[in-house]
């Protein structure tokens, strides 16, 4: 055979340059999920996220207290990797009546040496209690930064809808914690 009839090798370059700009789409899109999927929650209510911001919730009105029945609310947080800090609910547990406003408190404390901003993510379970749970206020509308060393108490002010069905004797308020993206 002469060099006329061979098959001249495929340069595969541009494919390898469009493979490799859709694997760093798909990565950029699987951090971008995370903040979609939370406002999506908060936006419907899925997956134990409550419906209300703190504008919102000012606004409704208030609903009667229901002095017949107590409910138990439990305060948990969870610290995600990368997040040097220490939080407590400073109420592990707390009973009240549907329709009360309450207000509790976590202590954070920075445990490393830097000044590091965190962002609190809530969760309410069990989930059909979240459309129920009204935060007024609440650390976790915004981030916070911590200096090195630096404790502080972070209030929560909530109503639990005194229509709340029932069957709900007990709901759980659990936050994550989470380093903020850094702005620079």
């Amino acid at each position: 055979m002469s060099e006329a009839t061979l098959p001249q090798p495929r340069r595969h370059g541009r494919l390898v340059g469009r493979l490799v700009l859709l694997a760093a789409a798909f990565f950029a899109l699987g951090f971008a999920l995370v903040p979609l999927y939370d406002t999506l929650c908060r936006a419907i209510g899925f997956n134990g996220k409550t419906l209300k911001d703190a504008v919102a919730a000012k606004d409704l009105p208030p609903t009667a207290i229901n002095f017949n029945r107590k409910l138990a609310v439990q305060f948990t947080s969870t610290l995600m990797p990368g997040l040097p800090w220490e939080i407590r609910p400073l109420e592990p547990a707390i009973e009240l009546h549907p329709g009360e406003l309450r207000t509790t408190r976590f202590l954070v404390r920075n445990l490393s040496d830097q000044t590091i901003v965190g962002q609190a993510v809530p969760s309410v379970s069990p989930t059909v209690a979240a459309r129920h749970f009204r935060k007024l206020d609440c650390f976790c509308f915004k981030q916070q930064t911590l200096a090195p060393g630096e404790s502080r108490e972070m209030a929560l002010t909530f109503i639990v809808d005194g229509d709340i069905g029932e069957e709900l004797s007990e709901l759980t308020l659990a936050y994550a914690f989470f380093p903020a993206p850094n702005p620079s």
